[in-house]
């Protein structure tokens, strides 16, 4: 059970440690289908769960539509913290239906609404930062959805650190809604938020919200080292040190959200370092008995300012499985075993010079709210 919440950012809110993503709710390719979907979203209800994220995007609107259908037939509403996003296109022959800017945020949200069937969010996420519109359309927008009773809280998803810093602080200085959280990609094969957005996270009091902490499945360790042409990507073989899971329809290049014109649009093609974090994490998940993807997982929950870590399923027993990475504690050896073996290849300027010479020892100011961020 997921029985303990924590404080996302600045906010009020209370959000289970793991929350369900629904990217995958869907009828086509990858996709759950609506019957797993009801399951999933049912099973991470009983477990205790209570943070649900989806986009205006995702199925070209219909996991929203299915999402919205779910909640209605379980009556979870005032008990979920739900959110989801806007930014992407929502029709090609209009070029203000994108992007950042007020008239598309506006619509994108009354549309989501619609389909989700609620008169509110409690989070909405800028979904991309589109490189044109700056924060000051964007954080006023927010803060008058906010008084407004549509949007409880703001999010941040997929934007330079730069950037999000520059709308806290005139959020702040305004005093407008501040933004509650970063939704950005987040795990052992991608740490390199950590040089920017996870400093100003701390500095400004907000949350980090993973997505894809399994490495876009790589992170499950079931997939082996591709021989023969097409080396390097996760294709199924012989070899593999793990069992595959037959209900699992990412194996391999010839199946599932793997497959050719299946939609998914992250590139799977892992390089040599990103094996050996494989390596290393396989070895920790064989001494404490646990899967490797449970590992994964149980190594992101713990990192500072994480909460909300987003897990996707297609499966019942996928989402089970994910949700047991709570059940345990990373004993600090092995913690520091992977923070080894997942640390980044190269350090880009100015953190090249930083690690030159050690940092002076000193006190990790407060958030601006007086509390840890997410806690």
């Amino acid at each position: 059970m997921m029985d303990e919440y924590f404080r996302l950012g600045p906010t009020g809110l209370r959000v289970s440690p793991l929350g369900l993503g629904t990217m995958t709710f869907g009828a086509a390719g990858w996709h759950a289908g609506e019957d797993a979907a009801r399951a999933i979203f049912r099973r991470y209800l009983d477990r205790g769960g209570n943070f649900v994220d989806t986009a205006d995007v995702y199925s070209s609107g219909a996991a929203e539509e299915l999402l919205g259908r779910l909640i209605r037939e379980t009556g979870a509403r005032d008990r979920l913290v739900l959110a989801t996003k806007f930014g992407g296109p929502t029709d090609p022959t209009d070029p203000n239906a994108r992007g950042n800017g007020r008239k598309h945020m506006l619509a994108a949200l009354d549309a989501s609404l619609r389909r989700l069937g609620t008169d509110h969010l409690d989070l909405y996420w800028l979904h991309l930062w589109d490189r044109v519109n700056g924060p000051e359309e964007v954080m006023a927008t927010f803060d008058a959805l906010v008084r407004s009773g549509k949007v409880r809280a703001a999010g941040l998803s997929n934007v330079p650190a730069w950037w999000a810093a520059k709308a806290q602080t005139l959020a702040l200085h305004r005093g407008w809604e501040p933004v509650a959280a970063l939704q950005l990609e987040y795990s052992l094969i991608e740490r390199t938020l950590e040089f920017e957005h996870l400093p100003a996270a701390l500095d400004l009091g907000l949350s980090i919200v993973p997505w894809s902490p399994l490495g876009n499945g790589l992170l499950t360790g079931k997939y082996p080292r591709a021989i023969g042409p097409g080396a390097g990507r996760l294709a199924p073989g012989s070899g593999s040190p793990l069992p595959v899971d037959p209900d699992d329809r990412a194996i391999g290049p010839g199946a599932g959200r793997l497959a050719p014109g299946s939609g998914w649009p992250l590139p799977v093609d892992p390089d040599e370092r990103q094996w050996g974090i494989v390596d290393a994490l396989r070895s920790v998940a064989a001494d404490l008995g646990r899967s490797p993807a449970q590992v994964a997982l149980r190594w992101l929950v713990d990192r500072p300012a994480v909460t909300g870590t987003l897990i996707g399923a297609t499966t019942v027993e996928q989402l089970d499985a994910n949700l047991a990475a709570l059940s345990f504690e990373l004993p600090r050896e092995l913690r520091e075993r992977l923070d080894a073996a997942s640390a980044p290849a190269a350090l880009t300027t100015p953190h090249s010079l930083f690690a030159r010479f050690p940092a002076p020892p000193r006190t990790v100011r407060p958030s601006a709210y007086g509390a840890a961020p997410h806690r």
